[in-house]
C-alpha cells in the first residue's frame, strides 16, 4: 500500500512574501513623498513626479509578488517523527 505523504504550504515563511513586504514599504514611502512633493522638485524632472510613479510601480510589483505566492504556493512535505 502506497503511503500518501502529507504536504504543507510555506505560508508567511515564503521568501516571496517577505520580498513583497519590503518592496511595498519602500513603495508606500515613495508614493507618500510623491503626493506631498514640492512643485519645484517635480519641475527638475521635466514635470514628471518620479517618486509618485516609482512608488506606484513598486506597490503594483509587490501586489504581483503576493498574487504569485498565493496562486503558486511552495508546498513542503511534512516529516513524521
Amino acid at each position: 500500500m502506497a503511503e500518501q505523504q502529507q504536504k504543507k504550504k510555506a505560508g508567511a515563511f515564503d521568501i516571496r512574501v517577505v520580498i513583497a513586504l519590503l518592496i511595498a514599504i519602500y513603495g508606500l514611502v515613495l508614493t507618500i513623498l510623491g503626493i506631498i512633493a514640492n512643485p519645484a522638485e517635480v519641475d527638475k524632472a521635466d514635470g514628471i513626479n518620479i517618486n509618485l510613479w516609482g512608488g506606484i510601480a513598486m506597490l503594483v510589483f509587490a501586489a504581483l509578488f503576493v498574487l504569485w505566492a498565493r496562486l503558486r504556493p511552495i508546498v513542503v512535505p511534512v516529516q513524521e517523527q
